[in-house]
């Protein structure tokens, strides 16, 4: 074995299981997927592996359904304008996308508006309505993916006899809700709603809605059921929780992807080199990444046009601008990456830091979320990273750790921002340059008054414990129906004791480990991705890893997916 030259060592807490209170029965499910579910406190196991698009709830549940679809089909039966208005990342457009296929199958063609990201920021702002207003003269917008906060905005539409429903997921404001003709939005609604529906993202909204209009007036030639890959794909891209109903509908909308006619669809999955069966992992790392690029760079019109595309010839035209401008994205992700580490290694930050808010001009507002995830993963604290225009305006991105709501930190220190709303785990702001550092102070001490060391220190919550015999090809069936795996659902994470080498480990690309490992008579192949980041202890070795599906040549085996290698403890 190596010897172990530096002090890379991995420092995460690894959490074990606790014992679970009760057992599912057997039904033929293997121990180790009974083992599973527990842990994660499933007990209908039927229901939850193998979920049904006929068990989904009455749209009309959700609060306000029945003033929203009122409005719209009294639009649709005036001929009215109708202007459906988004937000340009993913969920926003595969939202617009789905929302105008339903409206167009009323006869009714709806226009598409997305707002510029640099010029017009994010959600309804006054110059970009402005410009919609001028534009088409709509007397109706449906808002979706953004407005719940709007007040000010939907006001001023009042005043101009435009009306609005708004379909949307996000948090509300302190101020109430605005005063459109609907709102349907369960985080919005909760204190009146029978049922809790906070895990549907708007795509999935409006399928709610979709699902609405066909049950008051069916239209025998739409069938809703082959839209969703659009919903799939909005949803897993938006880091919603895989849960409750999103399962049933992300489950069998990777199925639909399978057999997408949506033509910008399948020009992605061509560009993207990814075969069936998909998963919600090549919609998180091939195709989401694609359709947020051109909204980050730019604006998301190309990601839009994509999805509406029916030419097949068109829709790869577009795909490869879209691909291209991903290239772009990456390369400013890197660098605004790499520039934020080195201000951070500079210690003007201090080494005792509760989270961090970073900011500089020139760094461009599309790749801030990113970043931000990347650094808060890294350093395992609150991060906001803030792109300042030449004006000294900026616009952050925070992402956040399990136990810090970043929506209390931002209702905390509003005095700091000119505006900033979200989710617990992300959230957006916009802050002239000279308070940075003042939110900075606040989101360390709101850390620090908020939370415990526990919370602060990085861990790996393990599922289940896993011999290598268990580890065989008829696990893999299994296995597969806990998928799919995402927010709430991740992936699970097993763990195996005592594990030796069979021989020395390989380093390919000089970063990754491939390494056959033995458990008394059991052994299975692992692949440690980025393992050199780490040095490796003597063995014998507790190691924590993940299942992998390993189809080489038409021969499929299982492959242990290494996170964390420590020495054995017994």
């Amino acid at each position: 074995m190596p010897e172990q030259t530096t002090d890379k060592v991995d420092t995460r807490k690894w959490v074990l299981p606790s014992p679970p209170s009760t057992d599912i029965s057997g039904n033929g499910i293997p121990s180790l997927i009974r083992a599973i579910l527990n842990v994660r406190g499933i007990t209908e196991s039927k229901e939850y592996l193998n979920p049904k698009l006929n068990a989904l709830s009455d749209p009309f549940e959700i609060p306000n359904m029945h003033e929203a679809v009122d409005r719209i089909f009294q639009a649709i039966d005036q001929q009215e304008c109708i202007v459906i208005y988004g937000d340009y990342d993913v969920d926003g457009v595969t939202s617009l996308t789905l929302l105008k296929k339903i409206l167009s199958a009323y006869g009714i063609e709806a226009v598409p508006f997305l707002p510029h990201r640099i010029e017009e920021g994010y959600g309804l702002s006054i110059n970009a309505l402005t410009r919609c207003l001028k534009e088409f003269s709509p007397s109706l917008i449906i808002a979706v993916d953004c407005g719940t906060t709007s007040n000010e905005e939907i006001s001023w539409l009042n005043e101009k006899d435009v009306e609005t429903v708004i379909l949307d997921h996000h948090e509300s404001s302190p101020l109430g809700i605005p005063d459109c003709c609907a709102l349907v939005n369960p985080k919005a609604t909760r204190d009146i709603a029978e049922s809790n529906y906070d895990y549907l993202c708007s795509v999935g909204i409006v399928f709610k809605v979709a699902h609405a209009l066909l049950k008051q007036r069916p239209l025998e030639e739409f069938d809703l059921r082959e839209f969703l890959d659009l919903v799939a794909v909005g949803t897993v891209s938006d880091l919603v929780p895989l849960t409750e109903e999103n399962r049933a509908l992300v489950k069998r909308g990777l199925i639909e992807l399978g057999r997408t006619k949506n033509a910008g669809l399948a020009a992605l999955i061509e560009l993207a080199n990814i075969r069936p069966p998909y998963s919600a992992m090549d919609i998180g790392f091939r195709i989401g990444p694609r359709l947020n690029a051109a909204g980050r760079i730019d604006t998301a019109g190309k990601a839009l046009e994509l999805l509406l595309s029916t030419d097949p010839a068109k829709a790869m035209g577009i795909a490869d601008e879209l691909e291209e401008r991903n290239r772009q994205r990456q390369d400013l992700e890197r660098r605004t990456t790499a520039e934020a580490l080195e201000m951070i290694d500079n210690g003007q930050f201090g080494a005792d830091h509760m989270g961090l808010v970073l900011g500089k001009r020139g760094w461009h507002p599309g790749v801030v979320g990113i970043v931000a995830s990347r650094i808060s993963k890294k350093i395992h604290r609150p991060v906001f990273i803030v792109a300042i225009d030449e004006n000294g305006l900026g616009k952050g991105s925070g992402r956040s750790i399990e136990g810090i709501s970043l929506v209390e930190v931002i209702s905390a220190g509003d005095q700091f921002l000119i505006s900033g709303g979200g989710h617990h785990m992300a959230a957006g702001i916009s802050i002239h340059e000279n308070q940075i550092g003042g939110f900075h102070d606040h989101l360390c001490a709101y850390v620090s008054s908020n939370s415990d060391q526990d919370c602060l220190s990085p861990k790996l919550r393990l599922d289940a414990e896993c011999p290598l015999s268990e580890l065989h090809l008829d696990l893999l069936d299994h296995y597969s129906k806990l998928e799919p795996f995402g927010c709430e659902n991740p992936e699970p994470l097993l763990f195996c004791r005592g594990v030796t080498p069979t021989s020395e480990p390989r380093i390919l690309k000089e970063k990754h480990i491939r390494m056959t490992l033995r458990q008394r008579e059991s052994i299975c192949d692992a692949i440690y991705f980025n393992g050199t980041d780490y040095d490796l202890p003597r063995p014998p070795w507790d190691i924590a890893f993940t299942v992998l599906r390993n189809d080489f040549r038409g021969t499929v085996s299982i492959q242990m997916n290494i996170k964390s290698i420590r020495s054995a403890i017994s």
